[in-house]
């Protein structure tokens, strides 16, 4: 149920917000991602600057392949978003990787609860410990539109 699964090899996993590479992010979440799409580069740049980000690289070019944020207090809870692997590396488990690295980095935190939306991937994140929510009644949204 809770998967650790190991990155490829000839890839890593960076916490430094001065690797991600914001010109690629901005286009990927922005033209192939269904819950960002149109986002601008502004609006992006100002997420990233207000989130922890992960970013996964190739060891040889560091050439960015994935990216995952995720907002939090870093004391009691944690929002996981944005998460996206680029086509040319899916399936070869750089996404469930990244993840498992979000899960435990922010475990360390003591936050009580992750969050996260989904429209297609609930089996991906299932394997990594995720599950739906035990009272969704018991939750409400406040929504401002894009």
């Amino acid at each position: 149920m809770r998967d650790t699964p190991s990155l490829p090899e000839g890839y890593e996993i960076s916490t430094d917000p001065g690797r991600v590479d914001r010109e690629r992010v901005h286009r990927w979440l922005s033209t192939d991602a269904y819950w960002a799409l149109g986002r601008s580069r502004e609006k992006q740049d100002r997420a990233i600057e207000g989130s922890l980000n992960f970013g996964v690289h190739e060891t040889m070019s560091g050439e960015q392949v994935a990216y995952a944020r995720v907002i939090t207090d870093r004391a009691t809870f944690a929002w996981l978003c944005d998460v996206y692997v680029d086509p040319s590396v899916r399936g070869k488990g750089v996404g469930s990787a990244l993840v498992a690295a979000v899960r435990d980095e922010v475990r360390q935190y003591g936050v009580r609860r992750v969050l996260l939306a989904t429209h297609d991937a609930h089996g991906v994140y299932a394997k990594l410990g995720f599950a739906p929510l035990e009272r969704p009644e018991h939750w409400m949204a406040l929504l401002f539109g894009q």
